[in-house]
């Protein structure tokens, strides 16, 4: 029988419970991932972002089918497979340390993402009402960034005095747990199927479908917001593939001990995620969400910070002044993601199609993200690393544009 503590659970506490422990359990594994497929695996950076592209392109096969299967049948269900399938791709990629485990494991962690990318957004969206929502997103992604700030340290102490892949099988495992714990406590009582009576899923999809490009060609705003998921992702791939080889490259610490190295990134991530749940904590006792116009000119000046930061960050040569740069990127980033699920989520015209809308959003950034990634691993194999960061700032800067556009649109 459940207890009186999980029976009062309403479903704004499990999305941030949610939020907190899937954060808590991705930053126990990310912080030492990289350095496990770069040390242990041993990986070349051409290899490090063909292993981001193979992610992307399931991604970008996947988001759509699974956006339209959580709109016709179940957005619960949608998250507890997603966070199953994470959880199994990151024990295959423990199993076995070969470039070739690396690629299955993307391959299904990617597929689990595209479950819970979108679902999980419309799912809460769709619980507590829309209104409330915003302030769900700004407060969940506050409590992930307080999961990732525990996870760190954690990590690092695991990854330092026993195995510096061990905490991949904790966290692997422990989001199959999240799963079950999902499939006893998540409710989806105000779920309307997209699925009418008497019309088959193959005609519903269709006309969803229609719809969604109907609204696309009509609402100047979403068009300009799916523009700039696509740059977002042709500039991230090759940064977050990279940052690290670059890092070490500039410093001359690549002869760190593998134990001395996660202390090193992992204090480094630590102190990005402090910076991000200032930054939300900010933003979530602010009104900054509650108005579309003071949404688009603070992701404006977000993608100013990071475009200016990520040059220097290529152009760096001293351990200060890359990490101030890479604090600022990564800080920014995370506030910024909130803000554009706010957006997103306003000017969403059906809620029976809100997953999908969500999911069209994740797609555009994984063709932005699989057309930029190899493009910069090309870069960055034939020429250098800091170049590729650079060609990284430039593939964003059209976004200042974009942003201008909605700000203008906005104010009439």
């Amino acid at each position: 029988m459940k207890s009186t503590f999980f029976k009062k659970m309403d479903s704004y506490t499990v999305y941030i419970y949610t939020r907190f422990w899937s954060q808590f359990f991705f930053t126990f594994i990310f912080t030492v991932n990289l350095l496990y497929h770069v040390k242990v695996v041993g990986l070349d950076p051409l290899q490090l972002v063909v292993v981001g592209t193979v992610l992307e392109a399931v991604v970008f096969l996947f988001e759509i089918p699974t956006g339209f299967m959580a709109d016709l049948k179940s957005r619960r269900l949608s998250v507890i497979i997603g966070y199953f399938l994470i959880g199994a791709g990151f024990l295959t990629e423990r199993s076995f340390q070969y470039f070739a485990a690396v690629l299955v494991s993307q391959v299904l962690w990617g597929i689990g993402y595209t479950f819970t990318s979108g679902a999980h957004q419309a799912w809460i969206a769709d619980e507590i009402g829309e209104e409330r929502a915003s302030l769900a997103f700004v407060n969940g992604a506050k409590a992930g960034k307080l999961g990732e700030v525990i996870a760190i340290p954690l990590s690092m102490l695991i990854g330092y005095y026993f195995m510096i892949n061990l905490p991949i099988i904790i966290g692997g495992l422990s989001m199959l747990a999240l799963a079950v714990f999902l499939l006893l406590f998540m409710k989806e009582e105000n779920f309307k199927p997209a699925q009418q009576e008497n019309t088959s899923t193959w005609k519903t999809l269709k006309s969803n479908m229609n719809q969604m490009v109907h609204y696309t060609k009509a609402s100047y705003l979403m068009r300009i917001l799916f523009l700039i998921a696509l740059f977002f992702g042709l500039y991230s791939e090759g940064f977050d593939r990279l940052w690290i080889s670059h890092f070490l490259e500039e410093t001359h610490l690549a002869n760190m001990t593998e134990g001395n190295l996660v202390i090193l990134i992992g204090s480094i991530n630590f102190a990005v995620m402090l910076l991000s749940f200032v930054g939300l904590h900010f933003i979530s006792r602010s009104s900054l969400h509650h108005q579309l116009n003071t949404i688009y000119v603070s992701l404006l000046i977000g993608c100013v910070l990071i475009i200016t930061s990520l040059t220097g960050f290529a152009l760096s040569t001293g351990i200060i002044g890359l990490l101030c740069f890479y604090l600022i990127i990564q800080g920014t980033r995370s506030v910024m993601a909130p803000l554009e699920d706010t957006w997103l989520n306003k000017i969403i015209p059906d809620s029976s199609t809100r997953a999908t809308f969500f999911s069209v959003k994740g797609l555009v950034d994984a063709i932005g993200q699989i057309s930029g990634g190899p493009a910069i691993g090309l870069i960055a194999a034939n020429f250098s690393i800091k170049i590729a960061m650079i060609a990284s700032a430039i593939l964003l800067t059209p976004v200042i544009y974009l942003y201008q556009l909605a700000i203008k649109k906005s104010r009439g």
